[in-house]
This record gives C-alpha cells, structure tokens and sequence, in this order.
C-alpha cells in the first residue's frame, strides 16, 4: 500500500461511517452484529416511536450513550484527527453521532445525522449539548416538553445546515477518503460521487464491497486503523 504524500493535495475529505467506530466497540447499524438486526428502528428511532412512548425510547438511547461514552476513539479516530492537525484543509463528512472523531481531537467535523449528546425539544429547537447517562432530566426545564436527542432518526429530513458544509468541501476536495460507510442510507450515502464526478483521488476502505464501491479509484479492503496506518504512516500510533 503506497502511503499518501500530504503535500500533494489542497483539500481533504474524510467520508466517515458507522464502521470506523466499530473499531472502540461501537456496533455498527447493518451487517452481522448490526443494530437493527437486534431492534426495530420503528419501535426506537423515529419520531413517532417516540410520540407513542418516549420513555421506551429513551431508555434505547441511554443505553447507547452509555456505551458510547465507555468508548474510546480508535487509532483510525487519531490518525484522521493528526492529518487534521498537520494539513490546512481538512474536513470530517461524518455519518456518525457518538462524538469520538471529537474526542480523538478533530475540530472541523460535519456530521450529516447529528449528536447523541445534544438535546432539543419542540419549544426549544436549538440543541443544547447534555453529557449525562442517563439524561436526566428527559423534560425540558424550560417548558416541560420531552426532549430528544439531537439526531436523524428514521424518515427526518437531514439539516440543511450540515448538508450545505459537506457539499462545498466535497466540492473543493482534490483527495477523498470514504471509511467504514455501508453506501445504503440515502441521502447522505450519494455525497461521495461529488468528488468522484469531479475527478478527484477517491479511496474506499471498507472490509467489504458495497453498492458505491465503483464511485472510487482505490479499495482496501480492511478496517481503518489498518489501513489508515499505512496510508499515512508519520501518524501511526500503533
């Protein structure tokens, strides 16, 4: 595998998905051992799942904030976090919402489905970050409404606001990394062939093909601290 050379390019895009957690413990959403292979997104990821019992959905999603705030980001999550830190222009498209690309030291992170640790209610719609697990309290101190996690569930529109930043640094990127995304949720799965139709370097890493594989011109096909290491070995932590 031939490492990359930083210098060779103007602008960075990290395409990142449920698989580089997978790595700190985190289970991805399809697949073996996938989430919804075990729950029902209608009874636990949609607003009216949450309309009918929020309760019983926000015990889902404490346990999953629980789990993610036991986690630690990988050595993937630090390498793209180190290339951020020594190149001008990088971005972090993420599809995922446990925070770790944060935590791992990442500052310009654009994630496409929200926070699990931020907040909102419907007098409120501003989100307001909440670290706790479990949150406590589930109502708004303010006007008593449940509050919900500050996420794309299921049959949500995405925020524009997140869409228009992946759109112009896909737009501008002359190298694109896509890492541990399945291709399959729409709209967010179509952002990559920006900067495939553009023409710029475009590698895949993912243990396995997915319906998106030929938007790119290099696959490697293992998990993202293995691959990341080689590509840019100056930040290898291993």
């Amino acid at each position: 595998m031939e490492a990359l050379e930083l210098a060779s390019f103007a602008h960075i895009v990290f395409f990142t998905g449920a698989g580089l957690s997978a790595e700190s413990g985190i289970p991805t959403y399809r697949g073996a051992g996938g989430l919804w292979g075990s729950y029902d997104y209608e009874s636990y990821a949609c607003q009216r799942a949450f309309d009918a019992d929020p309760n019983k959905v926000w015990d889902f999603h404490d346990e999953r904030r629980r789990r993610m705030a036991a986690a630690d980001p990988s050595q993937a999550h630090r390498i793209i976090a180190a290339v951020g830190q020594s190149h001008p222009s990088v971005a972090v498209v993420t599809q995922n919402i446990d925070g770790l690309q944060q935590r791992a030291g990442s500052t310009d992170v654009i994630e496409l489905h929200g926070s699990i640790w931020r907040v909102r209610c419907a007098c409120h719609p501003a989100p307001q970050e909440d670290l706790g697990v479990p949150l406590e309290p589930r109502s708004c101190p303010g006007c008593g409404l449940w509050r919900r996690p500050d996420i794309v569930w299921f049959e949500d529109p995405l925020q524009p606001e997140p869409i228009a930043r992946a759109l112009a640094a896909l737009e501008t990127c002359d190298l694109l990394l896509s890492i541990g995304t399945s291709g399959v949720v729409y709209p967010a799965a179509s952002l990559p062939e920006i900067a495939s139709r553009r023409g710029s370097r475009c590698i895949e890493i993912n243990p396995e093909p997915t319906q998106v594989s030929s938007w790119y011109d290099t696959h490697y096909r293992e998990q993202a601290s293995a691959a990341l290491s080689a590509l840019f070995p100056a930040f290898d932590f291993g």
